[in-house]
């Protein structure tokens, strides 16, 4: 008979310069901490159906994301918050509004990484506060009445916020990922995929494809265990043109060429443009003509433009991180000011109205 000597457990050694870890709350305790009531998971879900309803055409208003770049200042972004509040019930007709509450930032190479990483702006990287003050924030904009949108970046972060949100981004670093592509399968909302840095959209098509079917996969429950994760799929999901390398891709002859290669892919033709980064040149004052020159297609006839996507603040333009920060400025892209942007969808409302009412 073969016999199997055994030892001692043994503790296991760990390298002189193995990464250095600390324990994070778990999803579902910061939830039980910062619940949602039930008015508003019933808020949620109901803008959730919303969106769905304009990705799926029921719906014929147009959708817009809309709010910081990032945001560093709870007390600004709340400020933001009110006055789109009042916005969003002014043009509630012809939009629906959803705010940008993106607290995770993706960076070349280093950098501030966003609220939920570094709330306090210094490098200390408080991650457990970052991760309650997020979700602390994200609570209250929804007592505003507010949909919320954001990218999830790090997917371990997904389950802090994922009961909150009516939109998802995945960036077009991130697209291409197949750990992102499995959680979008789990996401019970909407997602936009964003095509790739070089403006093609194949990336991205495959990235829908696969959001569609249902996976298992590694990941972490939410006790913060590891777990075997079962998906169904994401029926939801879209494409958002954001341009690349050669410059923007929302124009009408680019618009056309990503229409036939969603038809080829077998892909739903819906499209959300994203009015920044390289369609604006990274210009943040250019926002309002790639705004306007979308807004002309769908007016003319282009029903697969659902949406767009602005970067705007109270304030116009970008700061660097310091000591002495100027009040709802961004620290990272450069945003449109409020006063700018308020008069660019009150416009695009009206103008949509009047073509509703001839229609």
């Amino acid at each position: 008979m073969n016999t199997v000597n055994v030892t001692k457990p043994q503790t296991l050694a760990l390298a002189a310069n193995a990464p250095l870890s600390r324990r994070l709350p778990s999803s579902v305790g910061l939830k039980l901490q910062l619940p949602l009531t039930p008015a508003l998971t019933a808020q949620v879900a109901a803008h959730r159906q919303a969106i769905r309803a304009i990705l799926d055409g029921s719906d014929p208003r147009l959708l817009v994301i809309v709010g910081p770049c990032s945001i560093h200042d709870p007390h600004s972004a709340l400020d933001y918050a009110n006055r789109l509040a009042h916005l969003a019930k002014e043009v509630s007709s012809e939009m629906l509004l959803v705010m940008r509450a993106y607290v995770e930032k993706p960076r070349t190479t280093v950098g501030w990484k966003g609220l939920a990483y570094d709330p306090r702006l210094d490098g200390s990287d408080d991650m457990v506060g970052g991760l309650t003050l997020s979700r602390e924030l994200m609570r209250e904009l929804l007592v505003l009445g507010l949909p919320i949108a954001t990218e999830l970046l790090q997917p371990m972060a997904a389950g802090y916020f994922d009961d909150l949100l009516s939109w998802v981004a995945i960036g077009a670093r991130t697209t291409e990922s197949q750990i992102h592509r499995e959680m979008a399968s789990g996401l019970g909302l909407p997602v936009g995929f964003k095509n790739g840095t070089d403006g093609g959209v194949a990336i991205a098509c495959d990235a829908m494809r696969s959001a569609a079917h249902a996976h298992r996969h590694f990941g972490v429950d939410a006790q913060g265990h590891p777990a075997i994760i079962e998906t169904s799929g994401n029926p939801d999901t879209h494409l958002v043109l954001r341009g690349g390398h050669q410059g923007p891709n929302y124009d009408g002859n680019s618009v056309a060429r990503i229409h036939h290669a969603l038809t080829k892919a077998g892909i739903p033709c819906r499209i959300m443009v994203d009015c920044s980064h390289a369609n604006s040149g990274k210009d943040p004052l250019r926002q309002p003509a790639v705004f306007n020159e979308v807004l002309r297609q769908r007016l003319g006839g282009d029903r697969s433009l659902i949406g767009m996507m602005i970067e705007g603040h109270l304030f116009e333009g970008c700061q660097p991180l310091g000591p002495n920060l100027h009040y709802g400025v961004s620290v990272t892209d450069g945003c449109l000011g409020w006063d700018a942007t308020q008069q660019l969808l009150r416009d695009a409302a009206q103008r949509l109205q009047r073509h509703n009412s001839a229609a």
